[in-house]
């Protein structure tokens, strides 16, 4: 936790820290359920069936995820459980659709390859066809997913970079500026520049981009992902950028994270980011703060601010 956060969690509540920045194990878990009341697990704590079904009595009454995402968590399993879920949205927006504008631009305009060319010393100097990229203003973007996030990404994308919005969602939206809903996945990808996947995480989206998703994309088109890397066949994607069937790829998430292939560190068209979504300090504190308002309220006996 950020020390803000920190500081107020030790001045309201009887709180154990862990000092350890690795998912909690099968046996941390176990005694997070049995031995606390409250706890605030985040994305790798794999809160599974399996968990709560090894304590068949737990102690805890609130898990007060620190992340809009939740797929860590076996909601079904803990409510029955008799264990509230709650999460913190709202507070990541704005930070992780900055984070999709930042793998855009960087790999449309090979910012990461030219970041290396100039440390490595071998750059020569400027030249009219010197690695030349994507130019993103007024290209057609696909966005897969269009909560806040994607269309906190839309808006940036039609305001900055003046982009045709088109969106794939279980519903029309209506935002205060022009999008195109798709009909189909494949239908989106096969029209636009770059694909942006802003979905959440789970069973229902693993492996939605598929080798026949990317298949359809254009040759010279870009997949970025801010979502969760098992959205995305992660061989498949490989498979597509070794071929040729598309031109780059930006990942801030990975599908066995924190391993990343080999095969993806060695391709300069792919901009990799280590999970930074949310990494600025205000964003962080916010979640944090949001996490501790849901635990303040729980303690209180009040309607958790933001439950799952």
């Amino acid at each position: 936790m950020t020390a803000a956060v920190e500081a107020r969690a030790r001045a309201e509540f009887d709180v154990e820290i862990r000092a350890e920045t690795s998912p909690l194990t099968q046996e941390e878990r176990r005694r997070a359920l049995r031995d606390f009341d409250i706890v605030i697990p985040t994305l790798g704590d794999a809160f599974d069936a399996a968990t709560f079904a090894d304590v068949p009595e737990p102690r805890c009454r609130l898990l007060a995820n620190f992340g809009v995402g939740f797929n860590h968590i076996d909601v079904a399993a803990a409510k029955a459980a008799g264990i509230a879920v709650s999460n913190t949205p709202g507070a990541v927006t704005d930070a992780t659709a900055d984070i999709a504008m930042t793998l855009m631009l960087m790999t449309a305009r090979r910012a990461g390859e030219g970041e290396r060319l100039v440390r490595s010393g071998a750059w020569q100097g400027w030249h009219p066809t010197q690695m030349l990229g994507l130019h993103l203003t007024g290209k057609h973007v696909g966005i897969v997913g269009f909560g806040r996030i994607g269309e906190a990404i839309a808006r940036r994308c039609h305001y900055g970079f003046a982009m045709e919005v088109s969106y794939l969602a279980r519903s029309n939206k209506t935002p205060d500026f022009p999008v195109t809903r798709a009909n189909s996945l494949v239908e989106l990808a096969a029209s636009v520049d770059v694909l942006v996947l802003a979905v959440p995480g789970g069973a229902e989206t693993r492996h939605l981009i598929t080798a026949e998703v990317l298949g359809a994309m254009r040759s010279t088109a870009l997949l970025i992902n801010i979502a969760r890397g098992e959205v995305v066949d992660e061989a498949a994607l490989i498979a597509a950028l070794e071929q040729g069937q598309i031109a780059g790829a930006g990942l801030d998430v990975y599908e066995f994270e924190p391993n990343v292939p080999e095969a993806l560190r060695q391709m300069d068209q792919v901009t990799l980011l280590p999970h930074l979504g949310t990494a600025t300090e205000e964003v962080r504190s916010d979640m944090g703060q949001l996490a501790l308002d849901n635990v303040a309220a729980f303690v209180a006996g009040q309607p958790l601010v933001t439950p799952v």
